[in-house]
């Protein structure tokens, strides 16, 4: 479970809570002004969510290249999206 502390603290404290994030596999979400800004993962949860999100991209490649319909090229996608 995250913790939340303030950015101000945050500074005043960044080694320990590196160190928290770091060894002792907890997140901390940052607030300011009492509003949710960021987010202290380790590494391993960073992988995690990078693994996820890339079998999620696969698997919705997957179920494009499966759809019925026309081919556009990758230059005209491009063009179509002012790329």
């Amino acid at each position: 479970m995250a913790f939340t502390i303030s950015t101000a603290d945050a500074r005043m404290n960044f080694s320990d809570i590196v160190n928290k994030v770091a060894y002792g596999n907890e997140s901390v979400v940052l607030t300011r002004r009492g509003k949710n800004i960021a987010a202290l993962i380790s590494m391993e949860e960073l992988e995690l969510l990078q693994r996820i999100e890339d079998y999620l991209d696969i698997e919705d490649a997957n179920m494009a290249i499966s759809e019925q319909g026309e081919s556009i090229s990758a230059e005209d996608t491009w063009k179509i999206l002012g790329l």
